[in-house]
């Protein structure tokens, strides 16, 4: 079994490494290995606040904006303090429960208190 990667072009898998690249002998596509190296290694995912800052699991964090709830009458109000978030994959990163209710938010309109 080789463990060499398949071309991201045409996925065929009869590639081959040369200098710091990797070729595709089917179609001559060629791209970084050092990329490829950097991708496997950080399957972590970053998430910043509107600031700046590194989000974590079980940080408190404060609304920057108004925010209206789709499909229903509630408004989550400026400097709300939302406590112990967690973070999730998807467009929303951030998961948290509120006086209204549980709440998938945007991490773009949130600061860390």
């Amino acid at each position: 079994m080789s463990t060499l990667p398949a071309c991201p072009v045409c996925s065929m898998e009869n590639t081959y490494p040369d200098a710091e690249n990797y070729v595709c002998a089917d179609c001559g596509h060629e791209w970084p290995m050092v990329a490829a190296a950097a991708a496997d290694d950080n399957d972590e995912r970053i998430v910043k606040d509107a600031l700046g800052n590194v989000l974590s699991d079980g940080d408190a964090v404060v609304l920057i904006k108004d925010l209206k709830v789709k499909g229903s009458s509630i408004t989550l109000k400026m400097g709300s303090k939302v406590k112990s978030i967690r973070l999730v994959g998807g467009d929303h990163e951030v998961d948290c429960k509120m006086d209204a209710g549980s709440f998938m938010l945007k991490a773009c309109y949130l600061k860390k208190a």
